[in-house]
Protein backbone atom coordinates (compact mmCIF):
# COMPACT_ATOMS: atom_id res chain seq x y z
CA UNK A 1 0.00 0.00 0.00
CA UNK A 2 0.99 3.44 -1.08
CA UNK A 3 1.48 5.95 1.58
CA UNK A 4 -0.81 8.51 -0.44
CA UNK A 5 -3.47 5.81 0.27
CA UNK A 6 -4.21 6.00 3.67
CA UNK A 7 -3.47 10.10 4.46
CA UNK A 8 -7.10 9.72 6.51
CA UNK A 9 -5.76 7.04 8.62
CA UNK A 10 -6.30 8.07 12.13
CA UNK A 11 -2.86 8.30 14.12
CA UNK A 12 -2.45 5.26 15.98
CA UNK A 13 -3.42 3.32 12.43
CA UNK A 14 -0.93 5.62 10.64
CA UNK A 15 1.81 5.02 13.38
CA UNK A 16 0.81 0.91 12.72
CA UNK A 17 1.79 1.34 8.78
CA UNK A 18 4.32 2.63 9.34
CA UNK A 19 5.67 0.01 11.30
CA UNK A 20 4.54 -2.44 9.02
CA UNK A 21 6.45 -0.92 6.11
CA UNK A 22 9.47 -1.01 7.95
CA UNK A 23 9.00 -4.50 8.91
CA UNK A 24 8.79 -5.35 5.70
CA UNK A 25 11.89 -4.08 4.81
CA UNK A 26 14.16 -7.58 5.46
CA UNK A 27 12.19 -8.99 2.75
CA UNK A 28 12.77 -5.55 0.22
CA UNK A 29 16.28 -5.70 1.62
CA UNK A 30 16.80 -9.36 0.10
CA UNK A 31 15.86 -8.31 -3.29
CA UNK A 32 18.56 -5.45 -3.20
CA UNK A 33 20.94 -8.20 -2.23
CA UNK A 34 19.61 -10.24 -5.14
CA UNK A 35 20.27 -7.20 -7.53
CA UNK A 36 23.58 -6.47 -6.43
CA UNK A 37 24.71 -10.03 -7.19
CA UNK A 38 23.04 -10.31 -10.93
CA UNK A 39 24.25 -6.52 -11.79
CA UNK A 40 27.22 -7.01 -14.83
CA UNK A 41 30.69 -5.62 -14.38
CA UNK A 42 30.43 -4.51 -17.24
CA UNK A 43 29.24 -1.04 -16.94
CA UNK A 44 32.63 -0.80 -14.13
CA UNK A 45 34.82 -1.17 -16.55
CA UNK A 46 34.16 1.79 -18.85
CA UNK A 47 34.33 3.68 -15.34
CA UNK A 48 38.37 4.75 -15.95
CA UNK A 49 39.28 6.78 -13.03
CA UNK A 50 36.45 6.10 -11.08
CA UNK A 51 38.53 3.13 -9.57
CA UNK A 52 41.57 3.32 -7.53
CA UNK A 53 44.43 1.38 -8.92
CA UNK A 54 48.21 0.36 -7.97
CA UNK A 55 47.81 1.63 -4.55
CA UNK A 56 49.52 0.42 -1.78
CA UNK A 57 48.78 0.68 1.77
CA UNK A 58 45.27 1.59 3.44
CA UNK A 59 43.59 -1.60 1.22
CA UNK A 60 40.52 -2.99 3.30
CA UNK A 61 39.82 -6.70 2.67
CA UNK A 62 37.45 -7.14 0.19
CA UNK A 63 35.17 -9.52 2.37
CA UNK A 64 35.91 -8.30 6.06
CA UNK A 65 33.84 -5.65 6.57
CA UNK A 66 35.22 -2.63 7.66
CA UNK A 67 32.80 0.25 6.16
CA UNK A 68 33.83 3.71 6.38
CA UNK A 69 32.66 4.62 9.60
CA UNK A 70 28.79 5.12 9.97
CA UNK A 71 26.15 7.84 11.25
CA UNK A 72 24.38 10.48 9.84
CA UNK A 73 23.06 8.46 6.56
CA UNK A 74 21.82 5.81 9.37
CA UNK A 75 24.88 3.06 9.41
CA UNK A 76 27.74 2.15 7.08
CA UNK A 77 30.22 4.50 5.35
CA UNK A 78 28.99 8.13 3.53
CA UNK A 79 31.89 8.00 0.89
CA UNK A 80 32.17 8.86 -2.40
CA UNK A 81 33.62 7.10 -5.38
CA UNK A 82 36.87 8.12 -6.97
CA UNK A 83 36.15 10.39 -9.87
CA UNK A 84 33.09 12.10 -8.14
CA UNK A 85 32.36 15.81 -8.52
CA UNK A 86 31.94 17.81 -5.68
CA UNK A 87 30.86 21.79 -5.98
CA UNK A 88 33.05 24.15 -3.76
CA UNK A 89 33.23 27.84 -4.17
CA UNK A 90 35.91 27.51 -7.25
CA UNK A 91 33.41 25.27 -9.06
CA UNK A 92 33.49 21.70 -9.65
CA UNK A 93 36.74 19.59 -8.26
CA UNK A 94 36.74 15.88 -8.00
CA UNK A 95 36.63 14.30 -4.51
CA UNK A 96 40.39 13.05 -4.39
CA UNK A 97 41.74 16.38 -5.43
CA UNK A 98 40.30 18.15 -2.16
CA UNK A 99 42.23 19.45 0.52
CA UNK A 100 41.66 20.46 4.12
CA UNK A 101 40.86 24.46 3.59
CA UNK A 102 38.63 24.02 0.93
CA UNK A 103 35.05 25.68 1.06
CA UNK A 104 32.64 22.93 -0.45
CA UNK A 105 29.00 24.88 -1.13
CA UNK A 106 26.40 23.49 1.05
CA UNK A 107 22.88 22.88 -0.96
CA UNK A 108 21.39 25.27 0.96
CA UNK A 109 23.65 28.12 -1.06
CA UNK A 110 25.93 28.79 1.50
CA UNK A 111 29.50 27.39 1.84
CA UNK A 112 31.91 25.34 4.27
CA UNK A 113 35.48 24.72 4.99
CA UNK A 114 37.02 21.37 4.83
CA UNK A 115 37.96 20.07 8.33
CA UNK A 116 39.45 16.55 7.00
CA UNK A 117 39.15 14.12 3.89
CA UNK A 118 39.32 10.30 4.90
CA UNK A 119 40.59 7.98 2.25
CA UNK A 120 39.75 4.27 2.44
CA UNK A 121 40.67 1.57 -0.22
CA UNK A 122 38.97 -2.00 -0.50
CA UNK A 123 40.11 -4.56 -2.77
CA UNK A 124 38.85 -8.18 -3.75
CA UNK A 125 40.14 -11.27 -1.68
CA UNK A 126 37.62 -13.84 -1.64
CA UNK A 127 35.07 -15.42 -4.43
CA UNK A 128 33.08 -12.03 -4.13
CA UNK A 129 32.83 -8.51 -3.34
CA UNK A 130 31.11 -7.88 0.02
CA UNK A 131 28.16 -6.38 -0.29
CA UNK A 132 28.50 -3.59 2.06
CA UNK A 133 31.75 -2.26 -0.23
CA UNK A 134 30.00 -2.01 -3.79
CA UNK A 135 29.63 1.04 -4.97
CA UNK A 136 25.72 2.55 -6.07
CA UNK A 137 25.61 4.30 -9.18
CA UNK A 138 22.44 6.37 -9.25
CA UNK A 139 22.24 7.30 -12.63
CA UNK A 140 22.35 10.76 -14.40
CA UNK A 141 19.43 12.69 -14.23
CA UNK A 142 17.82 9.37 -11.82
CA UNK A 143 16.18 12.28 -9.21
CA UNK A 144 14.89 14.96 -11.26
CA UNK A 145 15.05 16.72 -15.02
CA UNK A 146 18.79 17.96 -13.47
CA UNK A 147 20.30 16.00 -10.73
CA UNK A 148 22.50 14.18 -10.61
CA UNK A 149 23.84 16.10 -13.39
CA UNK A 150 26.57 12.60 -14.34
CA UNK A 151 26.18 9.81 -12.85
CA UNK A 152 26.78 9.46 -9.01
CA UNK A 153 28.39 6.90 -7.01
CA UNK A 154 28.28 6.41 -3.77
CA UNK A 155 28.77 3.88 -0.59
CA UNK A 156 25.70 1.83 0.02
CA UNK A 157 25.42 3.81 3.41
CA UNK A 158 25.79 7.00 2.39
CA UNK A 159 22.59 9.27 2.16
CA UNK A 160 20.91 11.42 -0.57
CA UNK A 161 18.61 14.43 1.29
CA UNK A 162 15.67 14.00 -0.53
CA UNK A 163 12.11 15.34 0.65
CA UNK A 164 13.69 16.73 3.48
CA UNK A 165 15.37 13.69 4.74
CA UNK A 166 18.44 11.73 4.73
CA UNK A 167 17.90 8.00 2.82
CA UNK A 168 20.36 5.70 2.13
CA UNK A 169 21.11 5.25 -1.28
CA UNK A 170 21.03 1.42 -0.77
CA UNK A 171 17.67 1.99 0.28
CA UNK A 172 16.52 3.85 -2.74
CA UNK A 173 18.39 0.74 -4.89
CA UNK A 174 15.62 -0.08 -8.05
CA UNK A 175 17.86 -1.93 -9.99
CA UNK A 176 17.71 0.14 -12.94
CA UNK A 177 18.40 3.87 -12.17
CA UNK A 178 20.00 3.21 -8.72
CA UNK A 179 21.81 -0.12 -8.94
CA UNK A 180 24.80 -1.61 -7.06
CA UNK A 181 27.76 -1.60 -9.85
CA UNK A 182 30.71 -4.25 -9.28
CA UNK A 183 33.98 -3.50 -10.42
CA UNK A 184 36.59 -5.84 -12.11
CA UNK A 185 38.12 -8.51 -10.33
CA UNK A 186 41.36 -6.70 -10.59
CA UNK A 187 40.46 -3.11 -8.99
CA UNK A 188 40.34 -1.22 -6.31
CA UNK A 189 37.67 0.32 -4.72
CA UNK A 190 38.49 3.79 -3.57
CA UNK A 191 36.31 5.73 -1.14
CA UNK A 192 36.88 9.26 -0.01
CA UNK A 193 35.17 10.83 3.19
CA UNK A 194 34.43 14.36 3.70
CA UNK A 195 34.28 16.22 6.98
CA UNK A 196 32.59 19.43 7.65
CA UNK A 197 33.32 20.73 11.07
CA UNK A 198 28.91 19.96 11.42
CA UNK A 199 27.25 17.41 9.32
CA UNK A 200 25.65 18.89 6.07
CA UNK A 201 24.13 18.56 2.71
CA UNK A 202 26.79 18.91 0.00
CA UNK A 203 26.22 18.87 -4.08
CA UNK A 204 28.07 15.64 -5.93
CA UNK A 205 27.49 15.67 -9.12
CA UNK A 206 24.41 17.87 -8.73
CA UNK A 207 22.86 16.01 -6.45
CA UNK A 208 22.07 16.54 -2.56
CA UNK A 209 24.31 14.30 -0.67
CA UNK A 210 25.47 13.96 3.59
CA UNK A 211 29.04 14.74 4.41
CA UNK A 212 31.11 12.73 6.54
CA UNK A 213 28.98 12.12 10.12
CA UNK A 214 31.68 11.58 12.55
CA UNK A 215 30.99 9.55 15.06
CA UNK A 216 32.45 8.01 18.24
CA UNK A 217 35.88 6.45 16.34
CA UNK A 218 34.77 5.90 13.52
CA UNK A 219 37.01 7.54 11.67
CA UNK A 220 39.58 4.84 12.52
CA UNK A 221 38.22 3.07 9.46
CA UNK A 222 40.16 5.04 7.12
CA UNK A 223 43.92 4.60 5.80
CA UNK A 224 44.58 7.98 6.87
CA UNK A 225 43.03 8.47 10.46
CA UNK A 226 46.52 9.73 11.81
CA UNK A 227 46.10 12.62 10.02
CA UNK A 228 42.94 13.89 11.88
CA UNK A 229 44.21 12.36 15.30
CA UNK A 230 47.64 14.67 14.94
CA UNK A 231 45.33 17.71 13.67
CA UNK A 232 41.98 17.30 16.38
CA UNK A 233 43.95 15.43 19.38
CA UNK A 234 43.02 18.15 21.35
CA UNK A 235 39.43 18.74 20.39
CA UNK A 236 36.52 16.74 22.52
CA UNK A 237 35.01 14.08 21.42
CA UNK A 238 31.24 15.60 21.26
CA UNK A 239 28.36 13.82 19.13
CA UNK A 240 27.76 15.47 15.56
CA UNK A 241 24.18 15.95 15.14
CA UNK A 242 22.22 14.60 11.95
CA UNK A 243 21.53 17.08 9.26
CA UNK A 244 18.43 16.01 8.98
CA UNK A 245 16.09 12.76 10.55
CA UNK A 246 17.08 9.57 8.56
CA UNK A 247 14.03 7.92 6.98
CA UNK A 248 14.34 4.63 5.02
CA UNK A 249 14.35 0.77 5.93
CA UNK A 250 16.50 0.77 9.14
CA UNK A 251 13.93 -0.20 11.41
CA UNK A 252 10.29 0.46 12.41
CA UNK A 253 10.85 2.82 15.35
CA UNK A 254 13.75 5.10 13.78
CA UNK A 255 11.43 5.64 10.87
CA UNK A 256 8.60 6.52 12.61
CA UNK A 257 10.74 9.10 14.77
CA UNK A 258 11.83 10.77 11.44
CA UNK A 259 8.17 10.93 10.52
CA UNK A 260 7.47 12.35 13.99
CA UNK A 261 10.34 14.80 13.37
CA UNK A 262 8.58 16.30 10.43
CA UNK A 263 5.30 17.40 12.60
CA UNK A 264 2.58 14.68 12.39
CA UNK A 265 0.14 15.12 14.47
CA UNK A 266 -3.55 14.44 14.85
CA UNK A 267 -3.80 17.74 13.10
CA UNK A 268 -1.76 17.33 10.19
CA UNK A 269 -1.97 14.26 7.48
CA UNK A 270 1.08 12.28 8.41
CA UNK A 271 3.28 11.85 4.92
CA UNK A 272 6.31 9.34 4.51
CA UNK A 273 9.06 11.32 2.71
CA UNK A 274 10.69 7.75 2.05
CA UNK A 275 8.20 6.61 0.36
CA UNK A 276 7.37 9.60 -1.81
CA UNK A 277 11.10 9.45 -3.09
CA UNK A 278 10.98 6.03 -3.72
CA UNK A 279 7.52 6.64 -6.08
CA UNK A 280 9.02 9.39 -7.35
CA UNK A 281 12.79 7.53 -8.67
CA UNK A 282 10.53 4.64 -9.96
CA UNK A 283 8.08 7.08 -11.73
CA UNK A 284 11.36 9.06 -13.31
CA UNK A 285 12.78 5.58 -14.13
CA UNK A 286 9.72 4.61 -16.60
CA UNK A 287 10.28 8.27 -18.02
CA UNK A 288 13.63 7.89 -19.37
CA UNK A 289 13.09 3.86 -20.30
CA UNK A 290 10.58 5.34 -22.44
Amino acid sequence: MSSTDDRKLPLNTARRHFLGVAAAAGARFASVATIAAAVSSSPARAMGRRWGRGHSGGAGNGNSGGNAGGGGGGGGAQCFLRGTSILTDCGEKRVEDLRIGDRVALADGDARRIKWVGRQVFKKSGARWQEGVVPIRVLRHALDDCAPHSDLYLSPGHALFLNGVLIRVRDLVNGTTIAPILPADDTMIEYYAVLLDTHEVVLAEGAAAETFHITSGNHENFSNFAEYERLYAAEGRTAMTSHAPVAGEEGGWKHLKSLLLLGASRLIPMRDPYEEACEKINARARELSS
